[in-house]
């Protein structure tokens, strides 16, 4: 028999750790040594004891390591161990600096004082009653949860997902789980229906055809449907493939069907299976709209006064069509790409409805958006959550403000940006907008379609039974811009023109280590020197992907490092192998509606306090700032945004952006997807990797088509109205 090589340290750093997988990197304090190692290390903090078992290799890029096979957690020994234990923030409200207290008053007796004894915690200077008080709730804490963790750790749960799990529930996290397994693929954010079924197996659940397993495993496939950005699932496709992903008949899967269709929980209707909610927001939408069409009832407002008459002839035809019909239409959509005037005819809406002594109210889809948007008008502009008033009502819970029984207070509501909206949180606006006022619709339909999902600008425009205007003349300004007419060319299908440009390079580099390279020399270095910009506000790069070598992730990390490293004065928070620091670019991943922050939304980490596990975010909110308190339980919803996909920049614009281009990207590499990402630039575009991979994108005119009904909808209802139906 062979035994394995053993190492025995203390944990100085986590590297990295993906909090579902358990796999970590990290670096091993062997005697004077520091050794890294790899492997399943989930839930293991710095400043730990451990016993590893592993075999020694040596990786292609970076060199010797240990990679891990078992593990053991040793209790710390030494005041140095004990220290560090303490103060790698296991406990809420005890970091370094208290954690070099409590053991130079307790010393090598500091844990069992604290496990049998922690009021004694009282007698350290700095903790007062009530920092004791928060300590011993810690300390509760983690009992609770690791008896818990002892019955999830036999399920085969990591840590990081067994301590999810256990703020979601609680003390009565067994009893849910025994009771119904599904749960958890329902409520938590991050735990899938594969995961729930795998822990409903290992608690004896075996029958693959339960009624309760078909139905949350055809719930799970809808939704994931929905994350697609698809509003309903064609049945003769989606049921087959379904049943053979769950291990279930087509009959049992259809039996689902119907009895989450009585449970109002799906609908389905020609060959269409819907969840409930959004079948709901796409007839309510298609009603709203043919109703604010049909049934206007406002005043034709007159442009013949002098003031007026000139401002609207200085526009060019495209616009004046458009302000002449916002002045006779109840709705206008206006569509149009960079730089054809889309804010001017906005500006020029907001003056002549102001003129008439119009209620004007203005919003965007996201912060960024609003507040870009409120800085182009002259104007207040909000988010259109923060339009419809969403919020927490006691008793109600989070509800919108306003709807049909408390409309906008509005004659007229402008929603620039509107290619970002999601079907949800379009029927959720309508839905406040009052009878009788005026509704225009702003944004590029070339760009990507939302992040939920369906492609409402999209779909209006095709309906082609509501007013619409395309803004096509592009100004002598933006004209000279090679952004501008990049954008333009690469729409049509053809390749930029970066010779002699002052404004768009390309910089030719094949391999993606060196792509990688040259991004972050160009963000960290040569473009704040030649520019005289802001590297951290002022240039974002954007990625086609999140994976690989150029991607987001791997950018971040470099980024990061290159641009807020670690230092004096920047104290930092570890969670789930992501370091975040004071002064770090972040980005909200999921809605989270208690917060009122939202999927996409980025800030600046403005505050941090590691002994409290706690930093407080900045995110622009219009012209001001809205201050966000994460704890630890929330930084899952964060990730680092130096780097950020190119459908995350959706309604933002920044001065500088950087943009990989290569084949590794492949499956991204679409004509939208290159224009989006070059139109959130106002100042300068860098792209940087190899021509074949732009000409790829430029070529491959594909739109990720989306399944809904919207557009038919329209038409069906807009005909039923004209005919008298």
């Amino acid at each position: 028999m062979t035994l394995m090589p053993e190492l025995e340290g203390v944990i100085e750093r986590i590297v990295f750790q993906n909090e579902e997988s358990g796999f970590t990197v990290a670096r091993l304090q062997v005697e004077k040594d520091l050794i890294t190692v790899v492997g399943l290390l989930s839930g293991v903090h710095p400043g730990e004891e451990v016993k590893l078992n592993g075999n020694w290799d040596i990786h292609p890029s970076y060199g010797r390591q240990f990679t891990v096979e078992s593990y053991e957690v040793l209790p710390p020994v030494t005041r140095h161990g004990i220290q560090r234990y303490l103060g790698s923030g296991l406990i809420k409200g005890i970091g370094p600096v208290t954690a070099e207290k409590i053991v130079k008053k307790f010393g090598l007796s500091t844990l069992e004082i604290i496990e049998k004894t922690p009021e004694r915690l009282e007698e350290v200077e700095g903790i007062g009653p009530q920092k004791a008080a928060k300590i011993i709730e810690g300390l509760q804490a983690q009992k609770n949860m690791r008896r818990v963790m002892v019955f999830l750790r036999g399920l085969g749960i990591t840590p990081a997902l067994a301590g999810k799990i256990y703020r979601y529930y609680g003390e009565k996290t067994v009893e849910i789980i025994r009771k119904n397994p599904y749960r958890l693929a329902k409520d938590l954010f991050g735990v899938g229906f594969r995961t729930a079924d795998r822990i409903a197996r290992l608690t004896g659940r075996t029958d693959p055809a339960a009624p309760e397993r078909v139905q949350a495993g055809l719930i799970y496939y809808l939704e994931r449907h929905a994350d697609e950005g698809h509003i309903f699932a064609v049945e003769e496709e989606f049921l087959p493939r379904t049943a053979k992903e769950l291990g279930v008949s087509l009959e049992n899967l259809r039996a689902a069907a119907e009895s989450l269709a009585r449970g109002n929980e799906v609908k389905r209707e020609e060959g269409r299976l819907y969840l409930a909610a959004l079948y709901q927001n796409e007839q309510g939408v298609a009603e709203k709209l043919v109703a604010l069409t049909r049934g206007f009832t406002g005043k034709k407002l007159d442009i013949d006064d002098k003031e007026l008459s000139q401002m609207v002839e200085a526009l060019a035809p495209e616009q004046r069509r458009a302000v002449e019909t916002a002045c006779r239409e109840g709705l206008l959509v206006i569509t149009g790409g960079p730089g054809t005037g889309k804010t001017t005819t906005i500006k020029t809406l907001l003056q002549l409805f102001r003129h008439h002594g119009l209620e004007v109210v203005l919003a965007a889809p996201t912060g960024r958006a609003a507040k870009r948007l409120a800085e182009a008008a002259g104007d207040e502009a909000k988010t259109i959550h923060r339009l419809l008033e969403f919020g927490y009502t006691p008793g109600s819970g989070f509800r919108y403000g306003r709807d049909e029984s408390r409309p906008l207070e509005a004659d007229a509501v402008i929603i620039d940006e509107v290619s970002m909206v999601d079907l949800p949180l379009f029927y959720r606006l309508l839905k406040a907008v009052p009878v009788g006022a005026r509704l225009i619709l702003v944004g590029d339909q070339d760009q990507l379609p939302p992040v939920g999902p369906g492609s409402v600008l999209r779909d209006l425009i095709a309906s082609g039974v509501l007013p619409t205007i395309r803004l096509k003349t592009i100004f002598r300004q933006a004209g000279t811009s090679k952004i501008v007419t990049n954008a333009h060319l690469i729409n049509q299908g053809l390749l930029p023109e970066v010779k002699n440009a002052d404004d768009f390079f390309f910089i030719q580099v094949e391999e993606p280590e060196a792509i990688t390279r040259e991004i972050i020399s160009l963000a960290a270095t040569r473009l704040p020197g030649y520019l005289n910009c802001d590297p951290i506000d002022d240039i974002q790069v954007l990625s086609p992907m999140r994976k690989s070598v150029s991607g987001v992730d791997h950018l971040n990390i470099l980024l990061q490092e290159a641009l807020n490293p670690p230092g004096a004065g920047r104290p930092e928070l570890v969670y789930g192998g992501k370091t975040f620091r004071l002064g770090d670019k972040v980005m909200q991943i999921r809605n989270n509606y208690q917060k009122m922050v939202f999927n996409g939304d980025m800030g600046r980490i403005i505050r941090l306090d590691p002994e409290e596990e706690q930093l407080v975010v900045g995110f622009p909110e219009g012209r001001e700032e809205r201050q966000v308190v994460y704890e630890d339980a929330d930084l899952d919803e964060l990730v680092l945004s130096y780097a950020i996909s190119v459908h995350k920049s959706q309604g933002s614009e920044y001065p500088v952006v950087i943009m990989p281009l290569t084949t590794q990207h492949y499956l991204l590499l679409q004509r939208n997807l290159l224009y989006t990402g070059i139109t959130r630039a106002k100042k300068m575009v860098v792209l940087v990797g190899t021509w074949k991979a732009l000409a790829i994108a430029v070529r491959n005119d594909r739109v990720d088509s989306r399944n809904s009904c919207l557009a038919q909808a329209l038409r069906k209802l807009a005909g039923e109205k004209a005919g008298g139906g």
